[in-house]
């Protein structure tokens, strides 16, 4: 049975809703939602990566599992890499990358991700949704995927590019990418060791590096489109999402 885990990467240097992961909804962090989340999955070990010591302790204060790495690195997959490192594991085949800031990603996408990455061997596999409103296409927040071919939760296609710019003039097969990467353990490392593109650097998508690299990126289709914590707004709207599902 292939052998997966799950690292996510929280810091509290976001610039547009500073202290983020320490946000509380309903009297639990925001990290510590999407630890919880990732530990109901019950695909394998849960660790929370993160330079500051605030996020350790609020993760540890709460009985979950975090390991304390650099303070500065350029990307949450560079943060997930040397956690990956320090825990020293070497049966793992897979780790996947939780993004710290969405505490209502659906668990049954991530199992799906899981299930199809390794059925397809993925040297990385992603997420995506439907465009349902096509103002999206515009917004420069919303990162859109394009894709080889036709996606759904069973059927994987590669991705062409990723950009925040319309892509509309590519094809019909764009999609609304989900932040959640799983790597070939042997991938990871590889990647890790890539010098950022420009494309990369210009967009502020780490995914481009790998698409500038040959690397192949399997994307599959999301069952629900998670809500992204990026500033004030977006937290006063999912407290009022979450405070209604309880």
């Amino acid at each position: 049975m292939t052998k997966t885990i799950i690292l996510i990467p929280s810091r509290l240097a976001a610039t547009r809703l500073p202290n983020k992961p320490l946000l509380k909804i309903n009297g639990l962090s925001i990290i510590n939602h999407v630890y919880d989340k990732a530990l109901s999955t019950n695909i394998g070990d849960v660790f929370v990566a993160t330079g500051d010591k605030e996020i350790f302790e609020e993760v540890n204060k709460k009985g979950g599992k975090c390991i304390l790495t650099k303070k500065d690195h350029q990307t949450g997959t560079d943060r997930i890499f040397e956690a990956f490192e320090q825990l020293d594991l070497n049966q793992i085949e897979y780790v996947i990358n939780l993004q710290g800031d969405e505490p209502m990603i659906d668990i049954d996408d991530i199992r799906n991700l899981n299930k199809v990455g390794t059925n397809n061997k993925s040297d990385i596999a992603t997420l995506a949704c439907e465009i349902k409103n096509k103002n999206e296409l515009n917004k420069k927040n919303i990162v859109k995927v394009y894709t080889d071919n036709k996606i759904s939760s069973t059927d994987a296609s590669k991705a062409i590019t990723f950009s925040r710019e319309n892509l509309l003039n590519y094809n019909l097969n764009i999609y609304h990418h989900i932040g959640i990467y799983m790597y070939k353990v042997s991938i990871l490392k590889k990647f890790v060791n890539l010098k950022q593109t420009k494309s990369e650097i210009d967009q502020k998508l780490e995914q481009l590096r790998a698409i500038d690299n040959k690397i192949l990126i399997d994307v599959i289709l999301a069952n629900t489109s998670p809500i992204g914590v990026d500033t004030e707004e977006d937290f006063v709207e999912l407290k009022k999402i979450m405070n209604y599902k309880n």
